[in-house]
């Protein structure tokens, strides 16, 4: 897929139509333009919100996480959630495996990163509180998209990432390739085995990866990343070795490793501490008040 990256950007916002009232959030249609396309989505707003934030996808062809941001929404969040690219009512071609095209090249993931910095662009027209703190929130390949985005949208003031990355596009795929979709998995190997595979397989694939360790070297905003130790789909061990790392130089990341689960950190409706925990994490760094300090 050939994508110009050096497009000009133009940021359009189109009509809004309001879609439903309650007495809890509103919600508002919204479409704005990213790299010569238009992208549609909705824009979730509680009364007097304390913060606000843009989710990212994860690698499917996903509509707008409307279940989800309005379980932000009830906590006080302000939330813009749009179609990715190519799907439901936004403009552009999907990419990714299931339509034989590959969605963590660098070229699509920065791609998809200039969208996210759009939407925050045009998310922060609609706040009616112009120093409402914002930041990001996303699911699996965000953990590429995310600090690539944050990077290049000084506004972006934190970042909450569920079950991604931190290792690089290619070392993911070695460790995918591996687990080969086995939930049996960790029952038959260890950190080591994963460990060991990931580093040093021969990739299947040959393109440019995507380092996520080189926008977060950049960056000094607060991050927050949930794991679930079952994972197959990445190394959580490896991914915390690396986290660890950047902490040690003074970087403000913080992660959670939840026992039980596995690449669904954020959706796991029989375990809701990795919403709950984001939640008071995102007070924590937005209101900084002593009152929702979490124990470690």
């Amino acid at each position: 897929m050939n994508i110009n990256l050096s497009l000009w950007l133009l940021l359009i916002t189109l009509p809004v139509i309001t879609l439903a009232q309650s007495t809890n959030f509103t919600i508002q249609d919204v479409k704005f333009e990213s790299k010569g396309v238009t992208l549609a989505g909705s824009i979730i707003q509680p009364k007097n919100p304390f913060a606000a934030v843009i989710i990212v996808h994860g690698s499917d062809p996903v509509k707008r996480e409307m279940e989800f941001a309005k379980r932000l929404a009830k906590e006080g969040i302000s939330v813009f959630t749009y179609d990715k690219r190519g799907v439901g009512a936004s403009g552009g071609v999907y990419v990714g495996p299931t339509v034989g095209t590959n969605n963590i090249d660098t070229t699509n993931i920065n791609l998809l990163a200039n969208d996210a910095n759009e939407a925050i662009k045009t998310f922060r027209t609609y706040l009616s509180d112009k120093k409402t703190p914002i930041g990001l929130v996303g699911f699996s390949q965000a953990g590429w998209i995310i600090p690539i985005t944050a990077t290049i949208n000084s506004t972006c003031e934190f970042m909450v990432l569920f079950s991604c990355p931190t290792i690089t596009t290619l070392e993911q795929l070695r460790f995918q390739f591996y687990t080969n979709g086995n939930n049996s998995f960790w029952e038959n190997h260890t950190d080591a085995d994963a460990f060991e595979h990931t580093k040093n397989d021969p990739d299947k694939y040959h393109f440019v990866a995507t380092d996520p360790k080189q926008s977060l070297n950049a960056l000094s905003i607060p991050g927050l990343w949930l794991f679930g130790e079952k994972d197959i789909q990445i190394p959580v061990k490896l991914c915390i070795a690396e986290l660890n790392a950047l902490k040690v130089q003074g970087k403000p990341y913080e992660y959670r490793l939840f026992r039980t689960l596995g690449h669904n950190t954020a959706s796991d409706d029989s375990d809701t501490a990795p919403f709950d925990i984001s939640i008071r994490w995102i007070k924590e760094k937005t209101l900084k008040s002593n009152k929702f300090l979490m124990k470690e």
